[in-house]
């Protein structure tokens, strides 16, 4: 349940940036981004354990390196454009919002190993 904590996070921010005020704009592209890079994560999981399974470690970790760049670049692009080509405070929005998710994600990922480190 804690490496799904960032999930609930996203959920949570969406009144919270109603009532702040802020950019809904830079919400929906954070959002929007922070799913596609998630679901770029568990194809990678998955085909990662398929790979470790046959016994390739090589092309799992290979898959899981690529994987990691490919989401960092999806979420960088996606703020990068939303602050360019809509508005500097939709920019600002999705840069906090995803500065909040990536802190959520690597600390609930950090801490269900800890406590479950047979699971991943």
């Amino acid at each position: 349940m804690l490496r799904y904590a960032d999930l609930a996070v996203l959920a949570v921010a969406l009144p919270v940036v109603l009532v702040a005020g802020a950019s809904m704009l830079g919400y929906g592209v954070a959002a929007g981004a922070w799913l596609v890079q998630r679901s770029i994560q568990l194809a990678a999981e998955r085909a990662a354990a398929r790979a470790l399974a046959a016994g390739v470690r090589r092309n799992a970790l290979g898959m899981l390196a690529a994987a990691t760049l490919a989401r960092l670049w999806v979420v960088t692009l996606a703020i990068l454009l939303v602050g360019t080509l809509g508005s500097r405070d939709a920019g600002l929005a999705a840069a906090i919002l995803s500065l909040v998710l990536v802190t959520v994600s690597l600390g609930g990922r950090a801490l269900a190993h800890a406590l479950h480190p047979e699971e991943g």
